[in-house]
C-alpha cells in the first residue's frame, strides 16, 4: 500500500529464485518515465528489485527517502526544487550512515560533464543515462547496493578528469544564468534536434520547448538557433 508521498509500507518478502533483493526509490519529475521504469525493473519476483517509493521533486524525494530508507535511489539530475544535487545535500546523513547507508545512482537524459561531476561530487555512486536497458539498469542497481561505482560508457572519463585535477573548473557566468532545463534544451538544440524531438525526449510539450528556447536566446543575447549552436559548440556543451 502507498501513502501520499508514494512510499510503500509492509513487510519485505524474499524474491523467489533470485537470491538477491534491493529496495529502490524512483525520483524523476516525469510520471510516465517513472511508470515505465517501474514496469521494466519492478517485477520483484524476476528482478529482485522492489520499488518502495516514488517522488517528483526535491521536497517529495527527501520525504520519501527518509520514510522508506531504501538501499538505492534512482535519481534524476534535473528536478523541481533544486535538482538532484539538492536531494543529495539534504540526504547526506543517510548516505553517511554507518549501518544501512542509502546509496544514489543518477539516471538522467543528460550526458553533460557538469551534470555528471556535480552529482558525483554530491555523493552519488554512479551515473547512467536513460538509454540504458532494463537488464543493465538492474545490474547497475545491485552493483551500487554493493558499494561499486557505476557509469555509462564515456561518462567515467568526465569523473576521472575532474578528480585528477586540483583546479576548480572555471565559472561560466553566461551558462549559470540558465536553469537546468534550459541547459538540457540548449544542448539538444545545438545537436540539431527539432522541437518535436526535444519535447518527446524530455517529456514536455512543444510549446514548453519553444518557451525554453526563447528564454535561452534572451538570457544569452543571441538571435537564433544557429548562433545558439555556435555558442554551445564553443563551450563544448554539444
Amino acid at each position: 500500500m502507498s501513502d501520499e508521498t508514494g512510499a510503500t509500507t509492509g513487510a519485505d518478502a524474499e524474491a523467489p529464485g533470485t537470491g538477491r533483493r534491493v529496495r529502490v526509490v524512483l525520483v524523476d519529475d516525469h510520471r510516465m518515465f517513472r511508470t515505465g521504469v517501474q514496469a521494466e525493473i519492478g517485477r520483484t519476483e524476476v528482478t529482485g528489485v522492489e520499488v518502495v517509493g516514488e517522488a517528483a521533486d526535491v521536497d517529495q524525494a527527501v520525504t520519501v527517502i527518509t520514510a522508506t530508507r531504501p538501499e538505492v535511489v534512482l535519481l534524476d539530475v534535473h528536478l523541481p526544487g533544486g535538482g538532484g544535487v539538492e536531494v543529495l545535500r539534504r540526504c547526506a546523513s543517510l548516505m553517511g550512515a554507518a549501518e544501512d547507508p542509502v546509496r544514489f545512482l543518477a539516471l538522467s537524459v543528460s550526458d553533460a560533464a557538469e551534470d555528471v561531476i556535480g552529482v558525483i561530487r554530491g555523493g552519488a555512486r554512479g551515473y547512467v543515462t536513460k538509454t540504458i536497458t532494463g537488464t543493465d539498469l538492474v545490474d547497475s542497481i545491485f552493483r551500487v547496493q554493493e558499494g561499486d561505482a557505476v557509469f555509462s560508457p564515456r561518462l567515467a572519463g568526465f569523473v576521472l578528469d575532474a578528480f585528477a585535477s586540483t583546479d576548480a573548473p572555471p565559472v561560466d557566468e553566461d551558462l549559470d544564468r540558465l536553469t537546468q532545463r534550459e541547459r538540457e534544451v540548449l544542448r539538444l538544440i545545438a545537436r540539431g534536434y527539432a522541437y518535436k524531438e526535444i519535447a518527446k525526449q524530455l517529456y514536455i510539450s512543444v510549446k514548453t520547448v519553444e518557451s525554453h528556447v526563447s528564454a535561452v536566446l534572451r538570457k544569452l543575447q543571441l538571435s537564433n538557433r544557429h548562433e545558439l549552436t555556435r555558442w554551445a559548440t564553443a563551450r563544448r556543451l554539444v
